[in-house]
């Protein structure tokens, strides 16, 4: 038995090194690395001296900072609630669909998740640009203003915002049809015979049995969009890139524009200390929603 047990631990040693490599040199010794560095003056490239928290206590003192992590959780409470609701949405539409329809239906809303950002803006740069943009001759056509919505501080978020949800819903949508054909189709069938409304068998069957997927697609989402950067920095070319500042955007204005790697490692680290309090916070009141209602 013993030789067994050892014959076994290090057939899983050998399956897990291969992975445990990849995953220290890829993960943990560019994080333990980030955190060195973020107590130092070093630039992008090359060694710096010991500062130690400096760092981090001018953070508190630079405006730009303050206005990145508005916009950042901004940015947040526009994407990860409303896109959640608008995936579940479809979701609960296409999955009464059947057959070639349903397949069609659903590719439909999950190509926009294949395609690059450099794709996605340009599309919606053709919508909503000031000069050509197809929903500015909409609103000349209904008498409306044209409004300048990638240059506007105002609508600027909500549009990115918009822009976002589009582009990753497929995915999320894709989870929430995967937990629904995991419930067992005789329970729907109870429901029938006890004529149960639409409405009664989405909150007491549905919508419970899918608290596990909502709580993954919302922890998801959450970290995706924590750290946003891609469609800011491509919306923001010719506008106002410091009033759309947010915290990634801020770490690369930091680390390439300024040569300052230290400081941005310093915020590097305040967002990755932020994704994970916030994820762990998020996913643990979720559980305990979920314990007491049931």
């Amino acid at each position: 038995m013993l030789q067994d047990r050892r014959k076994n631990l290090l057939v899983a040693l050998a399956l897990i090194a291969p992975f445990a490599a990849i995953y220290a040199l890829a993960f943990a010794y560019p994080t333990i690395q980030m955190f060195r560095i973020s107590f130092t003056s070093a630039p992008l490239i090359g060694a710096g001296d010991w500062v130690g928290i400096e760092n981090y206590t001018r953070l508190g003192k630079d405006p730009l900072f303050s206005r990145a992590v508005w916009n950042t959780l901004y940015f947040v409470a526009l994407t990860v609630v409303p896109g959640t609701l608008i995936a579940l949405m479809i979701a609960l539409g296409v999955s009464r669909l059947a057959g070639r329809l349903q397949a069609l239906v659903l590719a439909l809303f999950f190509l926009p998740y294949i395609l690059p950002v450099s794709v996605v803006y340009l599309i919606w740069d053709w919508t909503l640009n000031f000069q050509f943009g197809i929903a500015m001759h909409v609103l000349d056509w209904l008498g409306i203003p044209r409004i300048p919505v990638t240059k506007s501080r105002t609508w600027f978020m909500p549009a990115v915002a918009w822009v976002t949800i589009w582009w990753t819903a497929g995915f999320s949508i894709l989870l929430f049809l995967a937990g629904m054909r995991a419930i067992p189709a005789e329970i729907y069938e109870a429901a029938a015979l006890d004529n149960a409304s639409r409405w009664t068998t989405f909150s007491r069957i549905t919508w419970p049995l899918l608290r596990p997927v909502t709580a993954l697609v919302l922890t998801i989402q959450l970290i995706l969009q924590l750290k946003i950067f891609d469609q800011v920095y491509l919306f923001s070319i010719g506008g106002r890139p410091n009033e759309n500042m947010v915290l990634v955007y801020y770490i690369f204005n930091k680390a390439f524009q300024q040569n300052q790697g230290g400081r941005a490692a310093a915020v590097a680290v305040t967002l990755f200390v932020i994704i994970v309090v916030v994820s762990v916070l998020q996913f643990q009141l979720l559980r305990l929603a979920g314990r007491r209602r049931q």
